[in-house]
């Protein structure tokens, strides 16, 4: 039942680029707009949930400072989206394992094993090939511009990870720091906007939609599902579930938006999905 639940989580949170896709307005004007639909229902969710939430004010403090970093992760990674589409856009970011592994060698002396660090070289290699190499052939307007976003984007979404993780580490609903983060995630958006010079108090109303399924499928019941879940899967199981939302990505990207990688993009976007398997299965 857990792995459905965190599998269920993964699928609805892989129809993000595909919603942002759809959304058509600037980067920051979703991530606003994601985190203002989303609030409301986490928040009447939190309330019903409020007497089992026993966190004190640090870690409520540390889960709104994850959503800040969170609100630079999702601006950078829906221009991303624009410049090399859906899929690719969202299995580049993933490489944020690879600078979670590097943290853990800076900060906790973690020090990698001689297979970790080739398992590193090889999802860079393949980060480069996702590139397209400035081939005529190459998917996305921009490619390389797009990649070199999706890993700035993986960074961002690394601290992301690492903060909220210590954010809920207290045996609260997942309502609670999740909403925090929403919130941390709003004012980041907010700070943001004067660097968006296409940011819109007033999308369309399609956009609106489309905005308001982003926030309710992915930012509240698959979240949702995942922080339930994760809690009591072992570490190794939950990283390979959440493999699944690039490779869930990829395929929303070629079935809806008809992406057509080149070669060498495939190739690229495979040597990562293998390599961050990898790094993700080791003890």
């Amino acid at each position: 039942m857990l792995h459905l639940l965190a599998l269920s989580g993964v699928l609805l949170i892989s129809f993000s680029a595909v919603f942002v896709r759809l959304a058509t307005v600037s980067p920051v004007t979703v991530t606003f707009f994601r985190a203002a639909y989303a609030i409301p229902p986490l928040a009447i969710l939190w309330v019903i949930q409020r007497a089992d939430d026993r966190r004190g004010r640090r870690d409520r403090l540390v889960a709104f400072a994850s959503g800040l970093v969170l609100a630079a992760d999702l601006n950078v990674w829906h221009e991303s989206i624009g410049l090399v589409g859906a899929g690719l856009g969202t299995v580049i970011p993933n490489v944020q394992v690879v600078f979670v592994a590097i943290a853990a060698w800076l900060f906790h002396r973690e020090r990698p094993s001689l297979r970790r660090f080739g398992t590193i070289v090889l999802v860079v290699a393949g980060v480069v090939l996702a590139s397209g190499l400035a081939r005529d052939d190459a998917y996305g307007s921009n490619p390389a511009a797009g990649v070199a976003l999706g890993v700035v984007a993986g960074f961002c979404y690394a601290a992301y990870i690492l903060v909220f993780r210590a954010a809920t580490q207290s045996h609260a609903p997942p309502s609670g720091p999740l909403l925090d983060a929403t919130i941390g995630m709003l004012v980041g958006a907010l700070v943001c906007i004067p660097l968006d010079a296409h940011f819109t108090w007033t999308p369309s109303v399609a956009a609106h939609a489309w905005l308001a399924l982003l926030a309710i499928v992915s930012q509240v019941v698959g979240w949702l599902l995942i922080a339930r879940a994760m809690p009591r899967l072992p570490a190794i199981e939950t990283s390979i579930l959440l493999l699944g939302q690039p490779v869930f990505a990829v395929m929303w990207g070629r079935m809806l938006f008809a992406e057509r990688l080149s070669p060498l993009q495939w190739a690229g976007c495979a040597l990562v999905l293998v390599g961050v398997g990898t790094l993700r299965t080791e003890k």
